[in-house]
Formats: C-alpha cells, sequence, structure tokens
C-alpha cells in the first residue's frame, strides 16, 4: 500500500482590480494584491493531526476575508488575527500550529494575471513556484505592508541587493512563533502564539523591485547570495515566463540543498551556532511566490 505523505503548506494569492465603484469604496484601494504563506508544524503527526488541515484552512479563511473586502486594508496583522478568530470558532475544530506570512501591496497598481496558477488558493504541494507581476504608473509605485510569524518570510531585491527582509520569529532553535489550536486539555503544554506577535512592517516598493515570499523550507535551505545569484536574470524584467524560471530554479535549488548531506545549509550554520554539530540540507515542504513591480509600459 502506498503511504500518504501530509503535506503541511500552503499560499494563497488575490489581486483585487475592481470594476464598479461600489466594490471599489469598500476595498478603498484602486488596486491592491495580496500573497500569503502558511506552514504547518509538522510535530503534530505524533498526535495523529494533519499538519496542512491547520494551515490550508487559515489561508483560505484570509482569502476569503480579502474578496469580501473583511479587513483593513492597511493592516496584514488584522487579516491574521480575524482569519485566526474565525478558526477558534468554527463548529469544526482545526487542530494544529502554523507559521504565516502576509505581504500586501496597495497604492496606484494595475495588476497583471497570474502566470503559474488556475486557482487564487493552492495548498498540499510539496514544492510550489508561482510568480505574479504588478505593473504601476509611477517610481514610487506602492507600498508594501506586512505581517509575519514565524520563520516563513520574504525578501524585496533592488538592483541585486536586499532592501527589505521579514525577520524570523524563534523562540528557541528549530521552533519558531505559531498560531495554535491545540488539543483540548493541552492548553498551556504547547506553544500558542497570538496575532498580536506578528513583526509588522511597511514601507515603498519601487519600479524594477523582486518581492520572493517562501516558507523556510526555502530560507533553511539556500542563503541569501544564491537567492539573489538565482535572482539576477530577472532584474527589471517583464517577462512573466522568465520570473516564472526563476521561481522554478529557487524551489528547484532548495530542494536539491533539502536532501544533501554533506552541504552546509543556513539550516546546519544555525544549528551549529546553537551547540549542534550538524551538517547537510533540511528537508521540509518548499514554497515560493515570486512578484515584480513594473514601471509604465
Amino acid at each position: 500500500m502506498q503511504q500518504k505523505i501530509l503535506r503541511e503548506e500552503c499560499h494563497f494569492i488575490y489581486i483585487d482590480n475592481p470594476a464598479d465603484q461600489a466594490t471599489l469604496q469598500r476595498v478603498l484601494l484602486s488596486a491592491c494584491s495580496f500573497r500569503g504563506v502558511a506552514d504547518g508544524v509538522g510535530g503534530w503527526r505524533a498526535w495523529g493531526i494533519d499538519p496542512g488541515e491547520f494551515s490550508s484552512t487559515l489561508m483560505q479563511s484570509c482569502e476569503r476575508l480579502v474578496s469580501t473586502g473583511s479587513f483593513c486594508p492597511t493592516a496584514p496583522a488584522s487579516l491574521l488575527a480575524k482569519a485566526y478568530s474565525e478558526l477558534e470558532l468554527t463548529k469544526k475544530h482545526i487542530l494544529g500550529s502554523s507559521t504565516a506570512c502576509l505581504v500586501m501591496l496597495r497604492g496606484h497598481l494595475a495588476t497583471n494575471n497570474s502566470v503559474s496558477s488556475s486557482d487564487a488558493f493552492h495548498h498540499n504541494e510539496t514544492e510550489r513556484k508561482d510568480c505574479e507581476e504588478f505593473q504601476s504608473d509611477e517610481t514610487a509605485s506602492g507600498v508594501l505592508s506586512s505581517a509575519n510569524i514565524g520563520d516563513s518570510g520574504y525578501l524585496v531585491v533592488r538592483g541585486g541587493h536586499v532592501v527589505h527582509r521579514s525577520h524570523e520569529q524563534q523562540h528557541y532553535f528549530n521552533t519558531p512563533f505559531q498560531l495554535s489550536m491545540p488539543p483540548p486539555g493541552t492548553s498551556g503544554h504547547v506553544l500558542s502564539d497570538s496575532p498580536a506577535s506578528a513583526d509588522s512592517r511597511e514601507f515603498e516598493v519601487e519600479a524594477g523591485d523582486l518581492l520572493l515570499v517562501a516558507t523556510d523550507g526555502v530560507f533553511d535551505n539556500l542563503p541569501v547570495p544564491c537567492i539573489l545569484q538565482l535572482l539576477q536574470t530577472v532584474q527589471g524584467t517583464s517577462e512573466l515566463s522568465e520570473l516564472q524560471s526563476a521561481a522554478n530554479r529557487i524551489a528547484q535549488q532548495a530542494r536539491l540543498h533539502a536532501f544533501d548531506e554533506d552541504y552546509m545549509s543556513p539550516f546546519a550554520l544555525n544549528a551549529r551556532q546553537n551547540g549542534i554539530n550538524t551538517r547537510g540540507g533540511k528537508p521540509d515542504d518548499i514554497t515560493v511566490v515570486l512578484a515584480a513591480v513594473l514601471g509604465s509600459v
């Protein structure tokens, strides 16, 4: 009998460019777009709990709240808090925990279509590569707001250099901050962080910037210089196929290193800094979402 593999990661992409004025006023944005990744904590398998159910349900809630305008359009942390609150109140009790990273681009943005996905939401895939293109008529193309809990995260790359990045949140080595729904009677015995603990940031993005949002399966296996090298060929590109290829290369390279027992990965280097003598990559779920901010055409 073939063993079923439980996968933990998921993401959603939502682009809002409403055609009717009523929708436009409801969302309060001329155009906005969202992307989010969540990575279920694999330790729940020992409890007989699918680690992917919590993360996928959390992202589904985020997507629904965004699509209906039921959120504060300037605060990703509030969107995360509302989605988490919905999980707490649901009749179908979802157990488990997850990291999460939400990124919102807003301003004078005219968004193009997704080039790689047929749906706005994907989950339960070991290796996920997606890219989006954003188009603007200004040099200062918009404002990026983010909320991050745990060790998923993002990079903003400009001119081959990282100009903004998320900050990893860890209780201790290999134990990230996480939103949790523990089984009854275990409260106080498992980690459970509040959405209010999310690291929230806001800054301008410019034409030519690249935005990469990914789970820790990428960052634990690829050092930042390696990611930058893989993005060199698409800095300033307007070709969606090239962005897709770059997203593919990043995911594939992360997976290759994850199973290399002799590779000195960022995860192994971090382990050594915490007194654990190890080497090799870290096999993990890998999700990559890549976006480019462009000038006028």
